[in-house]
């Protein structure tokens, strides 16, 4: 079976209080699907079961160690989903509010690619 990308959506989120990057990778996650319909999915590839497609997932956040991967899959509703994390995004200083539980006055944020796949007949060679 070959692979064929039908779908490359991006987004952003932001962590303003908390500096969890979990929660900036989640709302960048959400954000690149959030506006977005998938009809060519059995329309067109003629999958009958929406978890036959690929999601694929690559998000750039600071603190990438720290990201827990099956709450920011678990944004994702369909598909057999893998994450890609790597060091990116933006640290942008804020201000640190007490009773918000800051640790400090960063804001985190992440940028989001999340792609669409399926898989289709045999590869020709």
């Amino acid at each position: 079976m070959v692979r064929q990308r039908l779908v490359i959506e991006m987004g952003m989120g932001v962590d303003q209080h908390g500096q969890d990057p979990t929660v900036a990778a989640t709302r960048a996650v959400r954000n690149a699907i959030a506006h977005n319909a998938l009809p060519g999915v059995w329309e067109v590839a003629g999958l009958s079961d929406p978890n036959d497609m690929i999601v694929e997932v690559q998000v750039a956040v600071p603190y990438p160690d720290q990201v827990q991967e099956t709450e920011v899959l678990s944004v994702l509703p369909f598909g057999r989903k893998s994450l890609q994390v790597e060091s990116g995004g933006m640290v942008v200083q804020g201000r640190a509010i007490p009773q918000l539980n800051d640790k400090n006055d960063e804001m985190l944020v992440a940028i989001a690619a999340v792609t669409v796949l399926i898989e289709m007949g045999q590869e020709t060679v």
